[in-house]
Parts: C-alpha cells; sequence; structure tokens
C-alpha cells in the first residue's frame, strides 16, 4: 500500500519573487526547512514587479501558480516578493487552495522596537503606495512616526549584481537622505532584493539605525504552516533547490553565484 501522506510530505515548495531578492528569503528557507526541496523561479522577464499595475501583479503570480502546480506538484507556495505579496496574495489565495506563505515589510516588530518614536520603511515604489502597507502601518504605527520611502530602480541594481558600486551609492544616499534627517533608529528593509544591499545601507545610515528584515521570520511561518498542514519533510537527507528563470539564465546563474556565494546552474522557463 502507497502511504499517500508521506507522498504528500516530499513535494516540494515553491518560491518566487520578481528576480534575484527573494533569494534572500530562500536562504533563511533553506537554514530553517534543510530537509525541504524547493523551486525558486525568478520572474525576470518582467522584473521589476514594483512598477507594474495590481491587475498586471495579480496575473503574474496567478502563472507563476499555476507552473508551479502543473508542473512540480507543489505542496506550497511562498510569495518571496513584498510588493506581489501586497497587491496579489489575496487574489491567490481566493483562486488556490493549498497554502500560501507571502511576505510583508517588517513594520510591526519595527514599532514595537522603536525608542526614538520614529521608524522608516524602504520599499519598491508599488510596495509604498500599497493598501496594505498603510494599513500595517494604521494598525501598528498608531504613536509612531513613520518615514515611508518608496524607492524606484534600486530592485533593478541589484538584479545586475550590483551591490556597492556607483549607481547604488547615488540611488541609496537620494532614498536614505531623509532617514539620516531624522531621529530613526530602526529601518525596515521591506523589499527582497534590499537586504544585500546591507552593508551599503548600514555604512549610509550609521551604526545607531538598525536593520530590519522578514526573511526569519518567513521561515518560521512557513515552518508552521507546513507543520499545522501536516505536509512538513521528515526525510533525514538534505533537500535539493531547482532556480528558475524567466529571462536570461546565464546572467541570472552569475548574479546568484555572486550573491549565495556558490556555484549555481538555473534554467530558463516559458511559463505561458
Amino acid at each position: 500500500m502507497v502511504d499517500t501522506k508521506s507522498k504528500h510530505r516530499k513535494r516540494p515548495i515553491g518560491v518566487f519573487d520578481s528576480g534575484v531578492g527573494g533569494l534572500s528569503i530562500l536562504k533563511e528557507l533553506r537554514k530553517t526547512l534543510p530537509n525541504e526541496d524547493f523551486i525558486f523561479l525568478a520572474d525576470q522577464k518582467y522584473v521589476p514587479y514594483g512598477e507594474k499595475t495590481k491587475e498586471e501583479l495579480i496575473q503574474l503570480v496567478s502563472n507563476i501558480t499555476d507552473y508551479f502546480i502543473k508542473r512540480y506538484n507543489v505542496k506550497m507556495v511562498i510569495v518571496a516578493c513584498n510588493t506581489a505579496t501586497c497587491n496579489a496574495i489575496e487574489a491567490l489565495r481566493s483562486k488556490y487552495s493549498l497554502p500560501i506563505v507571502g511576505t510583508v515589510p517588517a513594520v510591526k516588530l519595527a514599532a514595537k522596537k522603536t525608542k526614538s518614536g520614529t521608524v522608516a520603511i524602504i520599499s519598491t515604489p508599488s510596495t509604498s503606495k500599497s493598501i496594505v502597507l498603510n494599513k500595517l502601518i494604521d494598525e501598528h504605527c498608531k504613536d509612531v512616526r513613520v518615514l515611508n520611502i518608496g524607492c524606484k530602480n534600486l530592485e533593478n541594481a541589484v538584479e545586475t549584481g550590483d551591490l556597492s558600486g556607483t549607481q547604488v551609492s547615488i540611488l541609496l544616499k537620494k532614498y536614505l537622505k531623509e532617514v539620516i534627517n531624522s531621529d530613526t533608529d530602526y529601518l525596515v528593509l521591506g523589499c527582497t532584493h534590499y537586504p544585500f544591499l546591507r552593508g551599503a545601507i548600514q555604512k549610509i545610515v550609521g551604526s545607531h539605525v538598525k536593520l530590519l528584515d522578514g526573511g526569519k521570520a518567513i521561515a518560521r511561518r512557513s515552518k508552521s504552516v507546513l507543520e499545522n498542514n501536516f505536509i512538513k519533510n521528515n526525510q533525514n537527507k538534505l533537500g535539493k533547490t531547482t532556480y528558475l528563470t524567466t529571462g536570461n539564465a546565464t546572467i541570472f546563474s552569475k548574479v546568484t553565484t555572486l550573491l549565495l556565494k556558490t556555484p549555481i546552474r538555473a534554467k530558463k522557463v516559458k511559463l505561458k
């Protein structure tokens, strides 16, 4: 007799982002869930997501979820993108029955930790204007001043693997000027691309400003969802990760190798 529950547990988890940013979430997932198999997809044909409309985002993430289910029979989907989560996760959850975990800026944690009473959030233009983020701010920051800063083109710089060049420096100085001129003590990295810029950001804002991102929290949440649905993989061996992109596989492999500090070979796929 085939153990269907055991087979279900062994199915992979789909993780996606518009590009390489979601790798910052994948890193934490692999630490917290070392026995799981992951399919990571970078939708680079349409990067950056931060400049897409809500309707466009819903269509894009639906295409990815359809692909994950049909091609890989995934047991769960993790939206490793703040922009896609803020604009499209409710549409995804209403359309699909499998567990879907999203990524939202760590606003609640920043509001809880601040001593100065001022926190800042940097994210894509789409996330900064989203109903979800502004609702989080309204709910958790009643007595806290919030600098909500949308950063155009910063996501693109990380896509090229440029983490400390002139272009990144110019953009960061521009967007962090308001943070430097305030008494901000916690800065939320509200895009999964931004943790790869930690060093450059910290250098500009100074050591007195603490940086927060949601990677570890998303990994813990994912583990909890797997356990609650009795689909956590209990195999004794380490899981494997498959890397896919809808863009240029050679460039993606090169940048991913740089960001993860391990050799990566990705494959190009067509979703539709």
